[in-house]
């Protein structure tokens, strides 16, 4: 699923570029605040279908040749399934550059120099995506205010070779759900959720049949050695985001990314000729914590 998630990365990087309203700052109760030098740490847990992982993060603030505040991020300290496992020497040398200033949030970082930390870093980035857009697109202020942002993108991780068709397309549901003024902490509820009448390529007819309550928004053919195999699922992300009101830092995250999926072995290119519907569900559960250290 790596060009899965590449993929949905790359069309979210180009949601917000499109989305930034960048309401005025006074208007704004979420806003980052840099300062220069500064450090924060983070532990990531996930669970994958069973699999799990966890690794610590550390964010370094630093000041661009323009001008930009950046956080630069480092990882260390994976443990597999239980186990340590050591990361590659390129990975403990990777670093991903994230910013919620104006502008964008972040290029796509060149995933083939962090072998192992894949998901890690795609996860990450979801959080701080998702953050971008609420601070910048309209002024969420008040505990129960909500954006809804119709997605104009389509994600996309065929590669003709292996894959030959895989789509996703989700739009954003933002809900700033609590503001408690006490501990300088907001709560956001980022809902990825189906559009309407999602924009996917569904070619044949057995896949336009809903596999849950609403339309399908995901859509996989695999190449096999006998044929192809093909799938298509409802797919959503439910975020939750606890945000420092002081500086913008992010407090902890947590992400559920559950795909109801249905797969069908085919004989054929137009997917016409297929056994029978077999479900293939798969659940992703994600957490973020700030570490006091």
């Amino acid at each position: 699923m790596t060009r899965h998630w590449t993929a949905l990365l790359a069309a979210a990087a180009t949601v917000v570029r499109l989305a930034a309203g960048d309401a005025q700052q006074g208007e704004r109760l979420l806003s980052r605040r840099y300062v220069d030098g500064e450090r924060v740490r983070y532990l990531m847990k996930a669970e994958n279908d069973g699999s799990t992982y966890e690794v610590r993060i550390t964010a370094t603030t630093r000041k661009t040749s323009d001008g930009r505040f950046v956080e630069e991020f480092a990882w260390s300290d994976m443990v597999a399934n239980g186990a340590p496992r050591a990361l590659a020497e390129a990975s403990q040398a990777f670093r991903l550059v994230v910013t919620l200033e104006g502008g964008a949030p972040f290029e796509m970082p060149d995933l083939s120099k962090a072998p192992g930390l894949i998901g890690p870093v795609t996860d990450l980035l979801t959080f701080y995506s998702d953050l971008f857009l609420a601070m910048h697109q309209g002024a969420l202020r008040r505990a129960g205010d909500r954006l809804y942002f119709p997605s104009p993108t389509t994600a996309s991780w065929a590669d003709g070779a292996v894959v030959v068709l895989g789509e996703d397309h989700v739009d954003f549901d933002i809900t700033l759900t609590a503001v408690d003024t006490a501990s300088h902490v907001a709560t956001l509820v980022i809902k990825h959720v189906p559009p309407p009448a999602p924009k996917v390529r569904l070619p044949a007819d057995w896949m336009r049949a809903p596999v849950a309550e609403t339309s399908n928004n995901f859509v996989q053919v695999r190449k096999t050695p006998t044929g192809f195999a093909a799938s298509v699922a409802k797919e959503t992300f439910d975020v939750t985001l606890n945000v420092d009101i002081s500086d913008g830092k992010i407090l902890s995250a947590r992400m559920t990314n559950p795909v109801t999926m249905v797969t069908r072995t085919c004989s054929d290119a137009a997917l016409t000729q297929c056994g029978d519907a077999r479900a293939t569900p798969t659940l992703r559960r994600i957490e973020l914590s700030q570490l006091r250290e």
